[in-house]
C-alpha cells in the first residue's frame, strides 16, 4: 500500500535549520511530482514547495531563498531543507505525491521558538 512518512520535525530556535524527509513506498516515486505543504493552527494548509518528476522546483514567496526542496529517486525520498527559520514557519508540515492520484503523509510538527 501507498505510504508517505515524514520525519525531521522538532523544536528549533529562530535562525536555525531543520531538514525534513518524506520516505515514499507503494508507488513509482520517480514518476510523481512531490510537494511540501504546511498548516499552522487556525490557518489553511498552504503550499510551501514542489518538485516535478524532472526535478524542476517552485517555492512560495514566503520561503524563497530560505528553503530548498530536493528528491532522491534512488531512496524514494523527498527533502525540505529549511534555513533561517522564523516563528511564522511554525506549522505541521505534510508531503504529498501527485500524478493520477494524490497521496498524503501524516505530517511532522515544526516549532520555531526561543
Amino acid at each position: 500500500q501507498v505510504q508517505l512518512v515524514e520525519s525531521g520535525g522538532g523544536l528549533v530556535q529562530p535562525g536555525g535549520s531543520l531538514r525534513l524527509s518524506c520516505a515514499a513506498s507503494g508507488f513509482t516515486f520517480s514518476r510523481y511530482a512531490m510537494y511540501w505543504y504546511r498548516q499552522a493552527p487556525g490557518k489553511q494548509r498552504e503550499l510551501v514547495a514542489d518538485i516535478s518528476s524532472a526535478s524542476s522546483t517552485e517555492y512560495a514567496d514566503s520561503v524563497k531563498g530560505r528553503f530548498t526542496i530536493s528528491r532522491d529517486n534512488a531512496k524514494n525520498t523527498v527533502y525540505l531543507q529549511m534555513n533561517s527559520l522564523k516563528p511564522e514557519d511554525t506549522a505541521v508540515y505534510y508531503c504529498k505525491a501527485a500524478r493520477n492520484y494524490n497521496y498524503w503523509g501524516q505530517g511532522t510538527q515544526v516549532t520555531v521558538s526561543s
